[in-house]
């Protein structure tokens, strides 16, 4: 995923370093609100197309906010089934690439929900302005923990131990049927129009909202490299070098970081730059290369 790899060199610096906990962080609010002011959600904040087109902008970032359930019991329980798994993608990806992530699903909401108010709109001449929430993000991110632990086990109704990418197989089974059956014919369907605008319109949805999920794993060719068993062979790998290189060898790393001190051999999976607004050659790797203090020469 070069354009990824070029991207989080020229912008990781603005990445938000703990955004699973603001993400957990806006369910706590969302949940407040709909005891506190039940309705002002769907009446304000949601991702309503017709409402944005009309000017409320907002509903573009707003509608994150909305909680897993509104059961307290549930919602502590989703809650930190949520902060787990993207603290989990945060620690696989970086903090970078899990904001890409995310805030990509975050957009692809919106262009699912304005595709398919036009494309309802064109067909029957009445835009479907259903309101969307946070289901299909929480999705995504669901989806990209199982592809990368699939293996992980959780208790199905607290009891039945089931790892993680049957629950997966099963939620994407039920995703593609209804996005299947929404893009059939009315006819085909025995359905209403009115029922069959809402079909489509919800089909259209969520087909669109989940494409970086699409874009991030099935169009990527070398995204192994970020799975936790290389990463765990890396390690072990480092771990063997550093055992079994003689103590009093003189360290032959090419790169070194002036502010943590780790190596391309010590670390090799860390990338280093020269920094060019320091005097002299100074070298770091990419997690301090925007955030070191620069060196300049005491005599200029």
């Amino acid at each position: 995923m070069n354009w990824i790899t070029k991207l989080e060199r020229k912008f990781g610096r603005h990445a938000i370093p703990n955004l699973p906990a603001y993400i957990a962080a806006a369910y706590v609010i969302g949940l407040l609100m709909q005891y506190s002011a039940p309705g002002f959600y769907d009446s304000w904040l949601c991702l309503d197309a017709g409402m944005i087109l009309k000017g409320q902008v907002w509903r573009i970032i707003t509608f994150v906010i909305q909680p897993p359930t509104t059961n307290l019991f549930f919602f502590i329980f989703a809650v930190y089934l949520y902060y787990m798994i993207g603290d989990a993608l945060v620690k696989t990806w970086g903090a970078f690439r899990f904001n890409l992530y995310y805030i990509a699903g975050m957009l692809f909401h919106v262009a699912g929900a304005l595709a398919a108010y036009g494309i309802t709109y064109a067909i029957y001449g009445a835009g479907i302005s259903f309101h969307l929430g946070a289901d299909y993000l929480n999705l995504s991110m669901f989806f990209a923990f199982a592809a990368l632990f699939p293996d992980v086990q959780l208790l199905l109704f607290f009891i039945i131990p089931i790892k993680i990418k049957w629950l997966a197989y099963f939620d994407g089974a039920f995703f593609v049927y209804k996005i299947v059956t929404g893009l059939l014919p009315a006819s085909v369907m025995h359905i209403s129009g009115a029922e069959h605008i809402l079909a489509l319109g919800a089909a259209i949805a969520a087909l669109i909202s989940l494409l970086n999920f699409i874009i991030f794993f099935l169009s990527s060719r070398n995204m192994k490299k970020y799975s936790p068993k290389q990463r765990r062979r890396k390690r072990e790998f480092e771990h063997e070098i550093r055992q079994f290189r003689p103590r009093t060898a003189p360290d032959c790393a090419r790169h070194r970081c002036e502010v943590c001190g780790r190596t391309d051999i010590t670390n090799p999976e860390l990338e280093f730059r020269y920094c060019s607004k320091c005097d002299g050659a100074h070298e770091y790797c990419m997690d301090h290369l925007y955030t070191h203090t620069h060196i300049h020469n005491s005599n200029e």
